[in-house]
């Protein structure tokens, strides 16, 4: 079975516990890394995948208090930077940008190219839920430019899903689905595979709001995805990312009169989860559910 997530969250786990430090202080000196951070920082991000959004926030919060005590620079960006993208993931748009913004300003004042562009890519995200679209855009294109001139390639289908998904709101659909196919041939030649149900369920939710007409019938087309998007999700356990995959089919669904199965389908995976019911992806999911009783 396709489980990373889980077997990532037992190894940072088991990390967390293990570390001792004052048997462990030396090394971290040395490397610049704290286990006790980094571990929090990853962690967090595998928690909100596997449907603990508020474990997945205690996480984080324990991150960056840690890397404040630890007065590094470049550990507080970071941590900054693992904590901008949980909250991008969690659709907390305000928190995302005063995060992101934070990376940017330590990333300038401490020289460090890298995490200014991830900054600037996450800032942008979180201007264009908030209404500001085309600046969005504008600040996520800059960045993504500026990454990619770093020679950095790890997490790219990542940050190509949240531009996809921002040229949806822009109502620039084919550049979403350009994105979106360009994230998936990246995905396919690296095995970086955390966001392909994601990468799916825009596919699925862009094609429904394309003009260009396919072999398919567009809704045919985008039930396919989302059904893919759910497959991929769940064989990795990835639960967050499955309830925004199942809500996606039973919005189609309750489109075509088919109440019962969406109602079916949403009320199983909601009913898995046991927190995070503040969290924008489970508000939707309660209001959804309540439209298909």
């Amino acid at each position: 079975m396709d489980r990373p997530l889980v077997s990532a969250r037992t190894h940072l786990e088991q990390a967390i516990a293990l570390y001792d430090p004052q048997q462990h202080l030396r090394s971290t000196v040395a490397m610049y890394y704290d286990p006790r951070w980094l571990c929090r920082s990853y962690g967090s991000l595998a928690l909100w995948c596997l449907g603990y959004p508020a474990q997945s926030l205690k996480r984080s919060d324990e991150a960056v208090a840690l890397a404040r005590e630890l007065s590094h620079p470049l550990t507080l960006t970071e941590t900054l930077f693992f904590a901008t993208m949980l909250h991008c993931l969690r659709q907390e748009d305000q928190v995302a940008r005063k995060r992101a913004e934070a990376v940017m300003t330590l990333a300038t004042e401490q020289g460090f190219p890298y995490f200014l562009t991830t900054g600037m890519m996450m800032r942008g995200w979180a201007l264009a839920a908030q209404g500001q679209v085309e600046e969005g855009i504008v600040q996520m294109q800059q960045g993504l430019a500026a990454w990619q001139a770093t020679g950095a390639e790890l997490s790219r289908p990542g940050y190509l899903a949240l531009l996809a998904e921002v040229y949806g709101k822009a109502g620039q659909i084919e550049e979403g689905l350009n994105i979106v196919a360009e994230a998936l041939v990246l995905m396919d030649n690296t095995g970086e595979s955390v966001y392909k149900a994601e990468l799916y369920r825009l596919k699925g939710t862009l094609t429904l709001q394309s003009k260009v007409q396919g072999p398919k019938s567009k809704v045919e087309e985008a039930k396919e995805c989302f059904l893919k998007a759910i497959e991929i999700a769940q064989r990795q356990q990835a639960r967050s990312l499955e309830l925004r995959a199942v809500m996606s089919l039973s919005r189609l669904w309750q489109q075509q009169g088919k109440k019962e199965e969406a109602r079916q389908i949403l009320t199983e995976i909601y009913s898995w989860f046991t927190e995070g019911f503040d969290t924008k992806d489970l508000q939707e999911a309660r209001v959804l559910l309540e439209e298909l009783t």
